[in-house]
């Protein structure tokens, strides 16, 4: 099958394991299938923004043109920094889209990908959001209203606890199973400013989240459309939104959003 089309974020299902979709236009190519079987992937040297369509000659924040990416909401600071969010005073780039978007509850959360890190992510985003990033195990640890507040535990948070994930131990597998994220919860809870433990939630569920991969690399290369043109290989599993082939190659679908390419299988 030869399938063409730009290239945007895998979705996802929380299934055992999880269930991925790549989307090329019109096609929807269930990923999961093509584990163990040879795939290529070759770059027709167009990126289109994701968000107006515009042929670019260079992508910003994974997927954008430059003038989307100075303009669009979904590209603001505040995507990066929540705690820069500016929605509840009634400043955004787009009120409506904040409306939808900043203006509703947000969970700070506890993950285990590689290490222990603290996140946030909006309420309707959990568990897609922990599967983006390849968290083996997750927990909700506050809700709050906006983007802002979450934002701010984050970083009263962040001064003990990392907030990175380590790409390349999550994807060798190399993951922290010694750490206990119910009395992660408790420290951090113990950690945080008073005025922030009122948004702290009861529900200590644990999520564990596995991923379809038939052999994990011992060590991984990173593979980019911006060098090379074509990746192919056997697909061995996917992983948080990368595609990991034979050899440790490893592709991040979503570091190439808009960017046109090929698939054959």
């Amino acid at each position: 099958m030869i399938y063409q089309g730009s290239l945007h974020k895998m979705r996802t299902e929380l299934n055992d394991p999880i269930d991925y979709f790549l989307t090329l236009d019109d096609h929807l190519i269930h990923m999961n299938e093509l584990i163990n079987k040879e795939i290529s992937i070759t770059y027709l040297n167009e990126i289109h923004c994701i968000r107006c369509g515009r042929k670019t000659s260079k992508s910003f924040q994974q997927g954008y043109c430059f003038p989307c990416f100075r303009t669009a909401p979904e590209a603001d600071d505040c995507i990066l920094r929540p705690e820069m969010c500016r929605a509840q005073e009634g400043i955004s780039r787009d009120m409506e889209w904040a409306k939808n978007n900043c203006l509703q509850d947000h969970i700070v959360y506890l993950a285990i990908s590689s290490g222990l890190k603290v996140g946030v992510t909006r309420l309707s985003q959990v568990p897609t959001r922990w599967m983006d990033q390849g968290a083996s195990f997750a927990i909700k640890i506050a809700q709050v209203p906006n983007r802002n507040m979450a934002g701010l535990i984050e970083v009263n948070l962040k001064k003990h606890f990392a907030d990175k994930t380590n790409w390349r131990r999550m994807l060798t597998n190399k993951i922290d199973l010694e750490t206990q994220l119910s009395e992660q919860k408790i420290k951090a809870k113990d950690l945080v400013k008073k005025e922030y433990v009122k948004y702290f939630i009861e529900d200590n569920e644990i999520v564990d989240i596995n991923y379809p991969v038939i052999e994990y690399p011992e060590k991984v290369n990173s593979f980019s459309f911006d060098k090379e043109q074509k990746i192919e290989g056997k697909l061995m599993g996917i992983k948080g939104q990368y595609l990991i082939f034979n050899e440790g190659r490893v592709l991040n679908i979503r570091k190439h959003n808009g960017y046109k390419v090929e698939i054959e299988y």
